[in-house]
């Protein structure tokens, strides 16, 4: 009896011992296999993504919305992993975020997934927007302007950045006659900070449900104006969920005219 009991204690150990080799095996193939593809992934298009609400995204991820996207990168930057394939939330890994269930659907997505498709290269996101923000808190030396140089610059390590895409003003619909200035000097800042001077900046208009935001929009698209190599989305033939958030269906055409506007200027 005590030689069966033994017996089955020792095999029991020898399974034990064998599973924690072959599981400890398997993390470090994974960890290879991980450290592979970020060594390969090189000479990527970066574009920063930053700004309120709308750029990180509240209206609702749906189906067609789920995947994953071919050929874009999305920038974790944690001690997990570097990068990782662009899903929605795009703004899950901004260091500045609301909570993690706010992080829906926003332009970035469909900016990615259309300059994919004319880009001899991968296509690499920084995404780094924060919900309800005025444009002060954006202002350089400020820590929401130090973190998205401090991420696109290690980002960069990987590739080149191409472009910067920005949506915000709904918390400066008060003070538009000094939002010009203000964001003159954000593009300025960071392209002195980011090494580019013709680096290409796409901004937003504001949805027009609010009276209150025309004002701001008939202000914002005369940017180009005031810089060089910038350019305005328009925000036409939109809807949004509750007055400012835009919905699903808009967020996707935004997307897709960020990224219009973006090849234009890239085209320069």
């Amino acid at each position: 009896m005590f030689y069966k009991i033994n017996r089955t204690i020792k095999i029991i150990s020898m399974i034990i011992k064998y599973t924690v080799k072959i599981f400890f095996s398997l993390l470090l193939f994974s960890s290879l296999i991980s450290c592979s593809s970020e060594k390969s992934l090189k000479n990527l298009d970066i574009y920063l993504v930053i700004g309120q609400s709308n750029m990180a995204g509240r209206a609702d991820i749906q189906q067609q919305d789920k995947d994953t996207l071919k050929n874009v990168f999305l920038y974790r930057g944690d001690s997990i992993k570097t990068w990782e394939k662009a899903a929605n939330p795009m703004n899950k890994y901004s260091t500045i975020r609301k909570s993690l269930k706010m992080q829906k659907l926003g332009p970035s997505y469909t900016f990615a997934r259309e300059m994919a498709k004319v880009s001899n290269n991968r296509i690499g996101l920084v995404v780094n927007a924060k919900g309800g923000t005025n444009i002060k808190e954006w202002k350089p030396g400020t820590t929401f302007y130090k973190e998205a140089v401090r991420r696109t610059r290690e980002a960069m390590k990987f590739g080149t950045l191409n472009g910067v895409i920005w949506h915000q003003g709904e918390a400066n619909t008060s003070t538009v006659d000094a939002y010009m200035g203000q964001i003159t000097e954000l593009i300025n800042s960071l392209r002195a900070d980011l090494g580019n001077p013709d680096l290409p900046f796409v901004a937003g208009q504001l949805s027009e449900d609010k009276p209150q935001r025309h004002e701001f929009n008939v202000m914002i698209v005369t940017l180009p104006s005031f810089v060089s190599n910038t350019a305005v989305v328009s925000t036409e033939g939109t809807k949004t969920m509750e007055g400012t958030h835009f919905n699903s269906v808009s967020q996707r055409m935004l997307g897709e005219r960020y990224a219009e506007k973006m090849k234009k200027l890239q085209k320069k």
